[in-house]
């Protein structure tokens, strides 16, 4: 089969686009109706514990839409009721993702290879009771958390030891490995603690009680992927949602040959790519965003790399003497480029966003990002609730950017 030939920075702006990078933000009012259009795009919200400066799982939707209140996640992630009917469920997608709740039966399919959820299982070998046990207090009790599980569990036989700070309960293994397995997710959270509740009291039962082959799973969750990178290689499509290497390569070959996706070529790729039928080119892309280090547009580093020449690592666990850039650290996207990027934390206690380092790109307009990351670092601390934004002397954007936001 031929393939089309494009350039590097085409495929750019089709990953852009494909992430909602070519919209203008909404003037008014963010809605659900919003929430629903970038998740159509980028499919799910990654989380993650980290919460230096923004919850994982709320800074995709501020660098797409802007100032909005997170409560639309918390309502959409952690509550239902008839007139606003729970939207997301968590499940292990791409990390521990929050995801649509019709996607459910895919990731249960078993196109998806297990996680090191599995590690768990000697447990339950230890202790088979466990299981049944844990599932009885979360069916009395719940949504509840591993600790209030545990608790109950001593109050009525006593006999599972507590986990010390350094090592998981058995109980909190326990859990673990039923929500991996799908028998139990997260009913809601509580100051981000995950309180577990059966499946069948989250998500609905002709959800519940759909069932998807692993073939139509494999294709489906690589069509989704598509959809949000815009293009990819076959290795950018897996990693989207953790498949398997032979199931994935069988999964786009399929759709390939279904028409949903189209082989390309892209000048300077080292591998074959591949295209989303619906996926657009814009001429432009225009607009700023400040970008979580668990944003999909650049989770995976490589591609990052691939598609914008930006060398990107998150240096959380590096010793602090031996980080380049800092902490927690966001690129900034500036008009489809990766331009800069800033350490930042939100220090509530002193009610600042404190921007702990900045840094340039080579060959960027200084002038330029300095200002336009200003004006988006201040529209960051209004989100937040603080009152401004303090820089540091870290980074050669560091003494413009001060001057700017002061």
């Amino acid at each position: 089969m031929s393939t089309s030939t494009i350039s590097g920075p085409v495929a750019r702006r089709i990953a852009l686009a494909a992430q909602g990078f070519s919209e203008a933000r909404p003037s008014g009012a963010v809605t659900r109706r919003h929430l629903q259009r970038v998740l159509s795009r980028i499919q799910l919200l990654q989380l993650d514990s980290v919460n230096v400066a923004v919850r994982a799982h709320y800074m995709p939707l501020f660098s797409r839409l802007g100032a909005y209140e997170p409560t639309l996640v918390d309502d959409a992630a952690w509550s239902h009721s008839a007139r606003k009917p729970r939207m997301l469920v968590e499940s292990w997608a791409h990390e521990a993702s929050l995801l649509p709740v019709a996607d459910w039966p895919l990731l249960r399919s078993g196109a998806k290879r297990m996680g090191w959820w599995t590690n768990y299982a000697r447990v339950l070998e230890q202790t088979p009771q466990l299981v049944d046990d844990i599932l009885a207090v979360v069916k009395e009790q719940g949504p509840i958390g591993a600790g209030g599980i545990e608790r109950a569990l001593e109050s009525d036989s006593g006999g599972y030891k507590p986990g010390s700070w350094w090592e998981r309960s058995e109980v909190k293994k326990a859990c673990e490995w039923l929500f991996g397995m799908g028998q139990l997710t997260t009913g809601t959270r509580r100051s981000f603690e995950r309180l577990y509740d059966l499946t069948e009291r989250v998500v609905p039962p002709e959800i519940l009680s759909r069932r998807v082959s692993p073939e139509e799973g494999a294709r489906e969750l690589i069509t989704r992927a598509a959809v949000a990178l815009g293009i990819g290689t076959e290795p950018d499509l897996r990693d989207y949602y953790r498949l398997g290497p032979d199931v994935s390569k069988r999964a786009v070959a399929e759709l390939v040959d279904a028409g949903v996706l189209e082989p390309v070529t892209v000048d300077g790729w080292p591998a074959p790519a591949y295209r989303h039928v619906a996926a657009k080119a814009p001429r432009t892309v225009t607009g700023r965003a400040l970008l979580s280090p668990f944003d999909p547009l650049i989770w995976e580093r490589a591609r990052t790399e691939r598609i914008f020449d930006f060398f990107y690592r998150i240096e959380i666990y590096v010793p602090e003497p031996k980080r380049i850039y800092g902490y927690y650290v966001f690129p900034f996207l500036l008009d489809g480029e990766l331009v800069g990027r800033v350490d930042l934390k939100c220090d509530r206690a002193a009610g600042v966003l404190r921007v702990q380092g900045a840094f340039a790109e080579p060959g960027v307009d200084v002038a330029r990002v300095a200002s336009e990351l200003a004006g988006e670092l201040r529209l960051m601390a209004e989100w937040q609730g603080l009152d401004g934004v303090a820089v540091g002397e870290r980074g050669d954007l560091a003494p413009v950017l001060s001057r700017l936001v002061r």
